[in-house]
């Protein structure tokens, strides 16, 4: 099977494609890059086929030969965003949507969607499964559900799309990010002794390693069309939703020295959501899901100690995404609508 996977080169993607790769599908990449500069440790990115460019600017004659897409490239979470609504609106949706007419045009059968729990948004402390109302809080979560409603139109004999509904992401990887709340709070603890909470504390969150992302998407992909035509699955364990103080505390067990402070505007967040990913087990029988975070707390801690993670590079534009894309518009590298400035689209072989 040959696989697009756009946003390979992002956070999940650099995860994700050696897992493909592994598993003997011919994997072909896009994306812009944005993160060029933001490579953790080692560089250790599985160097692909590629198309460098930005997902707004695909053509028909760019998808033709691929059975299926992974799409993962978006503006990533809930700060980024934030900082510009309109340009969330206009990448995570509608270039989603357009990719997706596109695919169908040029005869791809399957199109995989990376999407979010954070659809569910503001949902108390309930069990949600795939069929809970949408209540998002955010752009980024009002954008994911625009792009699943408009995808899903698209489903007929020749195109099946699936979505995926991503818990909150942790783990380590070549492009890692530290604006997720494991990473984050095993990286506050290590480089200040401190476990530091943002909010109360009594938020629900669902979590998943990238890895089980991937082994995700990968199942989806071995599955029958039938089994996945226009589905969603919730992606995690059920046993995996948190309240951020828990996190907190197995953060705490995992580097005993800290202690857990909390901010001096720490107030209940907005964001408060359970899931229940019993259908994802349920119809991918073979799919495993194999991380926990008192697991994905020790990897994140064992790979900062190794690279020595300073406060500044943790607290600078180089693992915070809405932080890197501020400091390039700053420097002028990109322009107004988040595209380089001299780089033109090309594929590399």
């Amino acid at each position: 099977m040959r696989v697009l996977v756009t946003g390979h080169k992002g956070y999940i993607g650099t995860v994700m494609v050696p897992m493909l790769l592994a598993q003997g599908y011919d994997v072909v990449g896009l994306d812009s890059d944005l993160y060029r500069q933001c490579t953790f440790g080692d560089d250790g990115i599985a160097r692909v086929p590629e198309l460098l460019m930005d997902i707004r600017d695909v053509g028909l004659a760019d998808l033709f030969g691929y059975d299926a897409i992974i799409h993962l490239a978006a503006l990533s979470n809930d700060p980024l965003g934030d900082l510009n609504p309109q340009l969330t609106c206009d990448i995570n949706y509608r270039a989603s949507a357009r990719l997706a007419r596109l695919a169908k045009k040029a005869g791809v059968r399957r199109f995989l969607f990376s999407s979010s729990c954070s659809t569910y948004g503001a949902a108390g402390d309930d069990l949600l499964t795939e069929c809970a109302a949408f209540n998002p809080v955010t752009p980024y979560g009002r954008s994911k559900v625009l792009a699943e409603q408009a995808i899903a139109k698209l489903a007929d004999a020749n195109f099946s799309p699936t979505f995926l509904r991503n818990a909150t992401a942790y783990g380590v990887s070549p492009r890692l990010r530290f604006d997720l709340v494991l990473n984050n709070l095993v990286s506050w603890a290590y480089t200040t002794s401190h476990v530091h909470l943002k909010s109360d504390g009594s938020p629900w969150r669902p979590i998943v390693h990238i890895e089980d992302i991937s082994r995700a998407f990968i199942a989806v992909l071995r599955a029958p069309v039938e089994l996945v035509y226009k589905q969603a699955f919730n992606v995690g364990i059920n046993s995996e939703n948190y309240q951020i103080r828990d996190l907190a505390r197995i953060v705490q067990e995992t580097m005993p020295d800290c202690d857990v402070e909390f901010a001096d505007n720490a107030c209940p967040d907005k964001r408060n959501y359970r899931v229940d990913c019993s259908k994802l087990t349920r119809i991918l029988a073979d799919l495993a899901l194999q991380w926990t975070a008192a697991k994905g707390a020790r990897q994140i801690y064992a790979a900062i100690d190794k690279n020595g993670l300073r406060l500044d590079e943790f607290e600078g534009p180089r693992y915070k995404r809405v932080d890197h894309i501020k400091y390039l518009l700053k420097t002028g590298r990109l322009d107004e609508t988040l595209r380089w400035k001299n780089q033109v689209k090309h594929a590399v072989a």
